[in-house]
């Protein structure tokens, strides 16, 4: 019997290495990426995962060539508008965490849309980590403390980050081998088992999630115990 995980969360790595291999430009790979996406969402309703966060673009990602970034942007908002639908069918429920400093207007436009869209289906809430940095996320949650003048604690600091009722993944997947955290999720996934696969993230599909998974279940989890 196959132990489903209530949250998985991914780092999805590789859409430049995939374009690269096919001599295309790097934002046919992001492209091609949307695509795992969609299949991605499919496999979490078909199987009962009822979270999915996914590392979207980091706070480092702004580093890289203009061009691809003003890309990502656009494609960012393009897929939010088609994908609407689909969501709203399935009872996905679209949440953003991460920094809005510095994003396009238009993209926080309809981050807020889909969000407001989506607020009240409850099957699958997708976790779209945009402009995030777990250390950022830290450091944001202490401020928001001290500005209330509260005092916190391991389990009563999560009120103050960008988005509380998120449980702590129970499976974290990596695609493309790299062998790092990346600055994703760095309070949530202490205790979160890992899961590492070459396959690039365009090439990623149920089949990979569903390995991932068996991983998973073959795991005793003792959080620190014994």
């Amino acid at each position: 019997m196959i132990n489903i995980p209530l949250h998985v969360a991914i780092i999805m790595d590789g859409n430049g290495r995939w374009a690269r291999k096919r001599g295309l430009p790097r934002i046919y790979g992001h492209r091609a990426g949307v695509k795992a996406v969609r299949r991605t969402i499919e496999a979490c309703l078909d199987i009962g995962v009822k979270y999915l966060t996914l590392y979207t673009f980091s706070t480092e990602n702004w580093t890289r060539p203009p061009e691809e970034v003003m890309g990502l942007m656009k494609l960012f908002t393009d897929v939010i508008r088609k994908e609407i639908k689909n969501l709203k069918e399935k009872k996905v429920r679209v949440v953003f965490i991460g920094r809005r400093d510095g994003l396009p207007e238009e993209v926080i436009e309809n981050m807020e849309w889909v969000s407001n869209e989506t607020t009240k289906f409850r099957d699958l809430t997708l976790i779209i980590a945009l402009n995030y940095s777990g250390r950022a996320e830290i450091v944001d949650a202490v401020n928001k403390a001290i500005e209330k003048g509260e005092k916190v604690d391991e389990e009563s600091i999560r009120k103050f980050f960008y988005f509380p009722e998120m449980p702590d993944p129970d499976l974290l997947i990596r695609t493309s081998g790299e062998m790092r955290i990346s600055n994703f999720l760095l309070y949530q996934i202490a205790y979160t088992e890992l899961y590492i696969t070459d396959v690039l993230w365009p090439d990623f599909d149920k089949r990979e999630l569903l390995k991932a998974i068996k991983s998973y279940s073959t795991r005793e989890r003792r959080f620190g115990g014994i």
